[in-house]
């Protein structure tokens, strides 16, 4: 009777799995699909899945447009994240080892006004943020779109929470050995967050390829422009040529997943660690 139920829960698991999987993937097909449709095939009724006719055009217009460059949104867009994710990985380890192992004046202090900022929405402070970028002459630089959210305090939080659980024994032997504080930051404490900083990292990089409103109200030259910006564009520009930007968004989807499927090992490892045993 055991065994059966083992089997029947086993058996359920798979077909609960499976469905959840096609659920998931499901609008990435659908849009990767679309891209060879023709406009009217897009939203035809009834839904018909594959084109009766494979076609490029969407892409050709995509990269042929001469008022909006694609190809140059999409470079724009790849030195931002990779500017944002090292920049955001150098700055909240620094801080999260400061805090978990450093002594300095007001720390407490320092270390309540961090978390006091995680509970505070983005968009609450959308308007006064605009303000000091516009104040610091960023406008309408590439600059602005990783400079202003280089530090998080969830991900300080996070880093520090794992720093703590490193013996204090290996820092103690890094210190008698004549290590400098800075040296052992980055040749004992870095190493050892290679997982939690891959997890972060990889969600930093995601979270600023996916940006829409901050490049929107910060970026009007379209030399500058985002992703996102452009694919929105394309949609006003071409008001029901569904298919270019199902182009252009099937195109946007390739680089997170190629992220994600390099480091998805170490995601996972991120999301269970809970600090050196």
């Amino acid at each position: 009777m055991v065994k059966n139920e083992g089997k029947f829960f086993t058996i359920f698991s798979y077909i609960f799995c499976t469905i959840l999987v096609v659920l998931c993937l499901f609008p990435l097909v659908w849009m990767a699909v679309s891209a060879f449709k023709l406009d009217r095939e897009v939203w035809a009724y009834p839904i018909r899945f594959f084109p009766r006719q494979w076609i490029t055009k969407n892409f050709v217009t995509l990269f042929t447009n001469k008022s909006l460059s694609y190809g140059l949104a999409v470079r724009n867009t790849l030195i931002v994240c990779i500017a944002h994710t090292i920049g955001s990985l150098i700055l909240e380890t620094a801080a999260a080892y400061a805090y978990a192992r450093l002594d300095f004046p007001l720390k407490k202090l320092f270390w309540r006004v961090t978390l006091f900022t995680m509970f505070i929405p983005n968009i609450a402070i959308l308007l006064t943020s605009f303000v000091v970028v516009r104040k610091l002459g960023m406008l309408d630089t590439l600059w602005v779109l990783f400079i202003p959210s280089l530090a998080g305090a969830y991900a300080i939080f996070f880093y520090r929470q794992f720093f703590l659980n490193i013996p204090m024994s290996m820092e103690e032997a890094a210190l008698v050995d004549g290590a400098s504080r800075f040296k052992i930051y980055y040749s004992v404490f870095l190493p050892n967050a290679k997982a939690p900083m891959v997890l972060l990292g990889t969600g930093c990089f995601i979270g600023c390829w996916n940006s829409f409103v901050w490049p929107s109200l910060t970026i009007q030259s379209t030399t500058r422009y985002q992703v996102m910006q452009v694919i929105r564009s394309f949609r006003n520009q071409y008001t029901e040529a569904y298919g270019v930007v199902m182009a252009a968004s099937a195109i946007a989807a390739i680089p997170p997943l190629i992220v994600f499927m390099i480091f998805q090992r170490d995601i996972v490892k991120g999301m269970l660690i809970s600090g050196i045993k």
